[in-house]
């Protein structure tokens, strides 16, 4: 099997060293300008410099989103803002706006050019006009289906980054106006404020109407986009925590691995859809992937989202000697909790809580303070950005 690069969102650098850590080959994040997640943390100069470093260091990537839509007034200081992402060696920008593609060239830069998802690129014609632009890779639609890929890939031979887990827009992915028309907030440029999450009443019986999409969840249909020759497989989600980052990496590098080593069952594929199904708040499907989305793929009416509280602590340190793992405390839990531990060195390992100690080493029932220092006796050793959270399923029933 061809290297297969797994892709993962950064919306810090704390997130981009959780996503290394549990698996991902690349990630890909935004400057403070001229990205699509204005409300993402974000990267000075500074520390776009440091991750690309921290990248280069592990043999991994690092790409920075140049990806909006551009008036006239926003093409001051691209010029140098390419400069600027050349000289640290980023290793590619995604761009959807023609004017960043031919500046790259015309500046004689280094950079490689991935065409955004913004693009909306779902046919080989759209495709080879980017080839002749000069672009190494295109980021298709998120409504592209598997025969589109197939036909851009052979037509083109270019690399092809799909997403294959995340959010999904309402609209083309990218290209909706109601954030604007709402809010006054540009969904080209940065600033969605998510109007298709939102509820609204609608009709005379005021009945609560949403038009949400499930989220995209590609996970049985890896070996099909990899036999394609799908080159690189992107996780959406700058705006998402760490858990989140962890958990979907961490499963889709072990879905990579079974397939390169033909060992992924169905068994095994149904086991890690669960852990991915507990992770998010959403319902996911394969929504474009075979066809038209139908209501199914859709939430109308009667929509709940609850917050994920199956976290429940990060590995911040672990004495050998005594045994003993300090967690900085992330959800409720309590004596007598079975629980579970995993890490990118580590399969899942189920725990049941005998005694839990506060940072002063006094005896407590709960742990109930976000943030607070908390230490378990725990036999087997555990490594810095482990995580413990609800103990969930037991691989060998699905085996």
């Amino acid at each position: 099997m061809n290297k297969i690069e797994l892709l993962a969102p950064a919306g810090d650098m704390e997130k981009l060293k959780i996503a290394f850590l549990y698996g991902a080959d690349a990630v890909y994040c935004a400057g403070k300008r001229f990205g699509l997640r204005a409300n993402a943390n974000n990267f000075t100069l500074e520390e776009l410099k440091k991750a690309v470093l921290f990248a280069h260091e592990r043999n991994k990537k690092l790409y920075v989103t140049v990806n909006i839509i551009f008036h006239e007034k926003e093409l001051e200081g691209l010029d140098s803002y390419l400069k600027q992402l050349d000289e640290i060696n980023v290793d590619a920008i995604i761009a959807s706006d023609i004017v960043v593609i031919k500046k790259v060239k015309k500046l004689g830069l280094n950079l490689e050019v991935h065409v955004s998802t913004q693009a909306s690129i779902l046919n080989s014609e759209s495709a080879l006009f980017y080839k002749e632009l000069g672009v190494s890779r295109l980021v298709l639609a998120r409504e592209a289906n598997l025969k589109d890929i197939k036909e851009i890939k052979e037509k083109t031979n270019l690399e092809l980054e799909c997403f294959i887990h995340g959010a999904m827009c309402t609209s083309f992915s990218g290209r909706c106006v109601m954030s604007n028309y709402c809010t006054l907030r540009d969904a080209n440029r940065g600033g969605c404020a998510q109007i298709c999450r939102w509820t609204f009443q609608a009709g005379h019986n005021k009945e609560i109407f949403s038009m949400t999409p499930k989220d995209l969840n590609l996970i049985e249909y890896i070996k099909d986009l990899i036999n394609i020759g799908v080159n690189s497989f992107k996780v959406e989600g700058r705006m998402r925590g760490i858990y989140y980052i962890a958990t979907v990496i961490y499963v889709y590098r072990k879905i990579i691995e079974e397939i390169d080593k033909e060992t992924l069952t169905e068994g095994k594929i149904n086991y890690y859809l669960d852990i991915l199904n507990r992770c998010a708040n959403r319902d996911s499907t394969s929504q474009f992937l075979n066809g038209l989305p139908t209501e199914k793929e859709q939430y109308f009416l009667g929509r709940q989202e609850l917050s994920n509280q199956d976290f429940l602590g990060l590995v911040l340190d672990y004495d050998e000697e005594k045994h003993i793992v300090t967690l900085e405390h992330r959800n409720y839990f309590k004596k007598g909790d079975v629980v579970e531990f995993f890490g990118p060195n580590l399969d899942p390992y189920t725990y049941k809580i005998e005694e839990i100690y506060d940072e002063n080493d006094k005896l407590i029932e709960v742990s109930n303070h976000p943030k607070a220092l908390i230490k378990l006796k725990v036999d087997i050793r555990l490594e810095k950005y482990d995580m413990m959270r609800i103990k969930m399923f037991d691989k060998k029933d699905y085996l």
